[in-house]
């Protein structure tokens, strides 16, 4: 079952899971999220990373109200930002794709990613403190992330705080808005405890947001007078945004107000769908890769979804189900996978040789699993692609391989003239027993 709910987050693209009522929701942020199991920690696959300046320009350029602000490469570029801000007050904060970065630690000694300032003079020196340096957070490696980049921001006080988001949901057959006056918080916190504080409008895929309905969400956020007609424009050019760039959750928490009577985006996740990359060019340009896992890098690449855990036992599957399925009866007899990886439908003889030199360029694997369905995937096309890596790569560990499905008797004739030692399986609970045994040998 943990093996399970680790895939879940792959299954889901890091998107949101809502019931009808609404009285239990689950928001995946666009950050890193981590899933504690038999002491495994795993870094779920993101599709699209994006620093939070990264999103705050998206906002600007769709008419949203966002805090002025700058980015800064180095410190003298950071004090420049800040007396170029000429603010009242300057928030500072490190620029990474991991959460938790105000309570983090960097390696020069300075604690917090987040830092508040009236004097634009302490920017500069604390940047000096935060620039090159690897800030370590919850949600980071061991070691930290190092950062590049600082974000140079005007301060706002915040007089209430609200939870706005725009989201794709399955059960409407399109986009939801989903909103809540009790933000700044957790929003499982309050569908769990508070559900009543929960409102949802769903969204004429045709017709958009009507007015009505944004002044209506904007009343049940708790804005009043002149500031629920600006939160009500303020929710319809997220929703402009929301189709503009293609996303398939755009979250405001909070969704700010201001002593001055200002409506605000104070903090933004956004989360896009990858099947519009051809038209999305210049968004998906944005992709922050600095900060992902140079495998998963490789293998998309080559079009493999990869996601490393810390077994012995490599899976080599065709289906994210399949997949699911065979990291839990690993684990059922005894053994640990050592990654996810899908291979998906329409492969090709190169993938699979690229997909062995993955897996065998990780130390920890002892053994390979293969166990393909072939549906659309031909069997003799991995049974060839097998056999060529099998040789090229000089394969040290034991191979176990279970097929069927499409033109599987080729398949097996060829691995069984292959001449390789290659143990077969006749089902996923026979391959998995003879993938554990292999290693206990």
């Amino acid at each position: 079952m943990c093996t399970l709910l680790k895939m879940l987050a792959y299954v889901t693209k890091n998107g949101s899971i809502l019931n009808n009522d609404l009285t239990f929701s689950l928001i995946l942020s666009s950050h890193f999220h981590f899933f504690p199991c038999q002491g495994t920690w795993l870094s779920p696959r993101r599709w699209l990373n994006l620093q939070e300046y990264q999103s705050k320009k998206l906002m600007q350029e769709s008419g949203v109200a966002v805090q002025r602000f700058y980015v800064a490469d180095t410190p003298s570029e950071a004090l420049e930002a800040a007396k170029r801000l000429n603010a009242k007050e300057i928030v500072l904060k490190a620029q990474i794709l991991a959460g938790g970065r105000g309570k983090g630690v960097f390696d020069s000694g300075l604690k917090g990613g987040v830092h508040l300032t009236k004097d634009p003079a302490v920017v500069g020196e604390l940047a000096n403190k935060m620039l090159g340096f690897n800030l370590t957070t919850k949600q980071t490696p061991k070691d930290g992330v190092k950062v590049k980049t600082v974000m140079v921001a005007e301060a706002l006080d915040i007089s209430r705080e609200t939870y706005f988001a725009i989201l794709m949901d399955r059960s409407c057959n399109g986009p939801v808005m989903v909103g809540s006056p009790q933000g700044g918080m957790d929003i499982e916190e309050v569908a769990a405890n508070t559900p009543e504080l929960i409102f949802k409008e769903v969204i004429d895929i045709f017709e958009g947001v009507q007015d009505d309905q944004a002044l209506r969400m904007a009343a049940n956020l708790g804005f009043k007078g002149p500031l629920q007609r600006q939160a009500a424009d303020q929710i319809k050019r997220l929703y402009d945004l929301f189709l503009k760039v293609d996303a398939t959750q755009v979250e405001v928490n909070p969704l700010g107000e201001t002593p001055e009577g200002q409506v605000v985006c104070f903090d933004a996740k956004i989360n896009f769908d990858d099947n519009a990359e051809f038209r999305q060019k210049s968004v998906f340009a944005m992709d922050d890769m600095t900060e992902s896992d140079p495998t998963e890098m490789e293998a998309a690449k080559w079009d493999l979804k990869y996601i490393g855990l810390d077994g012995n036992i490599a899976c080599f599957v065709n289906g994210a189900g399949l997949a699911m399925a065979t990291c839990d009866i690993i684990d059922l007899h005894g053994g640990k996978p050592a990654n996810f990886l899908d291979l998906g439908g329409g492969v090709k003889e190169r993938q699979v040789y690229e997909a062995f030199k993955l897996l065998t360029a990780d130390p920890k694997v002892e053994a390979i699993l293969v166990n393909i369905f072939g549906g659309i995937v031909n069997c003799a096309i991995i049974a060839n692609g097998i056999t060529k890596a099998c040789r090229e790569l000089e394969l040290k560990v034991p191979l176990v391989v279970r097929l069927e499905g499409t033109n599987v008797h080729e398949a097996k004739r060829i691995l069984t003239e292959s001449g390789l030692p290659i143990t077969a399986a006749d089902n996923l609970d026979d391959a998995a027993k003879k993938a554990v045994a292999a290693i206990k040998k």
